[in-house]
């Protein structure tokens, strides 16, 4: 069988993917164009994208009879995959949760604590040149220690930036999710009936639920509005969860103190409005980059496509 890997990979991964199939890799980091993803379907039996790569409704009409039966998504995140589409033409769409969990978790409390103690804002200051030295009132920021912390979905990444947060910080936890959730390890989490009610009482905001259409611009100018002036918002999720537009304006006005973000709506195009903001963290979607865990979401994407190879339930179907 053929297998085309979209992006360069880690070699454990490439190795694995060697073993067990005939591999194309392609060299470059873009995003798959509209022709390549086209001639991926119509060339490979397995096709291993990721992050960008927008396997659209359009893509699988250009494609008549795919030879392709299975889209092995590298990440645990499939917005860019349209599912039903993909099904409809024949192909069936894994992705890679567990892998990405505690990774994730960690970037999210790296942006609560560059947001609220101001890292940033301090690290430019440094590098400036400008610096003039310590001095009791400056660059106040949020102590976490103690303060509530908002979850928006309470999946496994939500879990984890929750316990790090309570369990590290002492930090009161509260949330906002779909489903009832049985947490034991979270003593004392409390379940917010109303995405306001969470946004109004927390000091500290994080998203990490999936981006569905359901989903798309959850936290918009009515969310925001709800916000304490000295509260934070996090989003290690998608960035489309998020009103972009109505973040720069609550960001600009100073209605909210600070957002630390790993996800951006159009990424990766980022606006010149957002960037000029000091009170704004921005990283380039770091929340997965540590080289053990690309492995493991690769072997996962692998073990995905070995299973479909040898006729076996897809360990992790979307």
């Amino acid at each position: 069988m053929k297998l085309f890997v979209s992006r360069p990979l880690p070699e454990a991964v490439m190795d694995a993917a060697r073993a067990a199939f005939e591999v194309t890799m392609r060299s470059s980091n873009a995003p798959l164009s509209h022709d390549e993803m086209v001639a991926a379907l119509s060339d490979h039996d397995v096709v291993l994208p990721t992050l960008g790569d927008r396997f659209q409704a359009p893509v699988f009409a250009a494609v008549t009879a795919p030879r392709a039966k299975l889209l092995a998504n590298f990440g645990v995140g499939y917005n860019h995959i349209d599912v039903a589409a993909a099904k409809a033409a024949g192909l069936a769409v894994t992705n890679t949760p567990g892998a990405v969990t505690e990774a994730t978790a960690d970037i999210a409390l790296t942006l609560m604590l560059m947001s609220a103690r101001r890292a940033g804002e301090g690290e430019r200051l440094v590098r400036s040149g400008r610096w003039e030295g310590w001095h009791p009132t400056q660059m106040l920021g949020l102590h976490l220690s103690g303060k509530r912390l908002g979850v928006i979905g309470m999946g496994r990444i939500g879990q984890a930036i929750a316990r790090r947060a309570m369990h590290g910080f002492g930090m009161k936890i509260a949330y906002f999710t779909r489903s009832p959730k049985d947490l034991p390890d979270l003593p004392g989490a409390e379940a917010v009936t109303s995405l306001t009610g969470l946004m109004a009482q927390s000091d500290v905001v994080v998203v990490a639920l999936p981006a569905t259409p359901a989903t798309h611009h959850l936290i918009g100018a009515e969310a925001l509005a709800a916000m304490q002036p000295h509260a934070h918002l996090v989003n290690i999720a998608r960035g489309d969860i998020i009103d972009e537009a109505a973040l720069i304006a609550a960001l600009a006005e100073g209605r909210i103190a600070g957002a630390g973000l790993d996800v951006y709506e159009f990424e990766p195009r980022v606006p010149e409005a957002l960037r000029a903001l000091e009170n704004v963290v921005l990283l380039p979607h770091l929340g997965t980059a540590a080289l053990e865990v690309r492995t493991e979401m690769g072997l996962m994407a692998v073990a995905n496509a070995v299973a479909f190879k040898e006729g076996r339930d897809l360990p992790n179907a979307v």
